[in-house]
């Protein structure tokens, strides 16, 4: 049963791979417009949003593997680190105010207690599995 979940999540990956940045910030908008309820201005936006989001996904993603195809990637500074934190966080910002901008106090009060339950689910999957661990050894 593990080894065909982890297939499975593996081969979910491998497929957003092949999709185009349009493709995948379609589907994001269309899971948004049924969870929120958007409207079609909403939606207009959240697409336009998702597009660029995707794009800057794919353009980092193909700038790391060219890093690790010559042999460049090397483990990161401290100051180098701080950087790119700095960076996605300062990202992160921006598009909290732009969606804050688009969606109305209740769509986006319901966006933020998802987003903190994924979070939530992330981080307790995570730490579950090493207590787990723990317990067995």
């Amino acid at each position: 049963m593990i080894g065909f979940t982890a297939f499975a999540q593996n081969d979910h990956r491998k497929g957003m791979k092949d999709m185009s940045p349009e493709h995948m910030a379609t589907l994001q908008t269309k899971q948004m417009t049924l969870s929120l309820g958007l409207n079609d201005t909403q939606q207009a936006q959240i697409q336009k949003l998702n597009v660029e989001n995707a794009t800057l996904r794919m353009e980092k993603v193909k700038e790391m593997r060219a890093k690790k195809e010559n042999g460049e990637m090397k483990k990161p500074t401290s100051e180098e680190r701080y950087a790119l934190k700095n960076e996605r966080l300062d990202h992160q910002i921006a598009q909290k105010q732009q969606l804050q901008k688009i969606l109305t106090k209740e769509q986006f009060e319901k966006w933020e207690s998802t987003k903190a339950d994924r979070m939530s689910k992330r981080k307790g999957r995570s730490k579950g599995n090493n207590r787990d661990r723990k317990k067995k050894q």
